[in-house]
């Protein structure tokens, strides 16, 4: 699926990279995916020819602006910056039901451990703060019955964490029972598959649509943006979301 493409520069300079990473895609190799034989990490050092450092990570279904350091100052001053939350991030997200105002989500959040990558981790942490706000751009009611109501109804949301958490967008969502449609680990399985049959999308419907941060030497701000894929437009499209979609494309 990988073997001989190449991902779209964003934003490049003497120090820095970003790239719009598409769902399904690793960002860099992991225990928990051993299987994979490609990263994000990789095809951009092959793309560019030169060694990139990772700065942040998005899941491996999210898609979006993801940025490197060409060296590893670069990488440290930035990773600066992410630990003190201050890059702004916009995601897209479409998930089930309405939602109908502006919010934010102020749920502490346990780390998620995994068995066998954190299995030296200690397994009592106290929930981390965890915050994100939210606003709704649209939404459809379908005449379709799903888990037992008679319409399906969905929304395309902007949500803007204010915190840096595993799964935090995925997590905050399912807590206000809005699961990201094309969740397999946190959203309802009936509208996964109503997706798939309806959409034809097997994607988590989650985008990081921009990137704002500050240059670690020019000291401008600087925002990257990335367009959204085929498929997520495809089902922006056939809920008759273009126009809303259209700054985000």
């Amino acid at each position: 699926m990988w073997a001989n493409k190449e991902l779209e520069i964003l934003y490049r300079d003497d120090c820095l990279v970003a790239v719009n990473k598409p769902s399904g895609l690793l960002v860099h190799k992991s225990m928990i995916d051993r299987h994979e034989q490609f990263f994000a990490l990789q095809m951009v050092r092959d793309q560019i020819g030169q060694h990139v450092f990772p700065v942040h990570r998005l899941d491996k279904p999210t898609s979006g602006v993801l940025l490197f350091a060409l060296d590893a100052l670069t990488a440290r001053r930035l990773g600066e910056q992410f630990m003190e939350h201050h890059p702004q991030k916009t995601y897209l997200a479409i998930v089930r039901g309405f939602v109908n105002e502006v919010g934010v989500v102020d749920h502490p959040l346990r780390e998620k451990l995994d068995k066998i990558a954190d299995k030296h981790a200690r397994q009592d942490k106290e929930a981390q703060e965890a915050i994100t706000a939210f606003a709704p751009l649209a939404q459809v009611e379908l005449a379709h019955a799903v888990g037992g109501f008679e319409t399906a109804r969905y929304s395309l949301v902007e949500l803007r964490p204010q915190t840096g958490r595993k799964h935090q967008l995925r997590r905050h969502m399912k807590h206000l029972s809005h699961p990201i449609l094309g969740d397999t680990k946190y959203g309802r399985g009936e509208h996964n598959q109503f997706a798939r049959e309806h959409y034809g999308c097997r994607r988590l419907l989650l985008h990081a649509a921009d990137l704002t941060f500050t240059h670690p030497y020019a000291k401008e701000t600087l925002v990257l943006r990335a367009g959204v894929d085929e498929m997520f437009q495809k089902v922006c499209e056939m809920n008759g979301w273009r126009e809303v979609l259209e700054p985000y494309m």
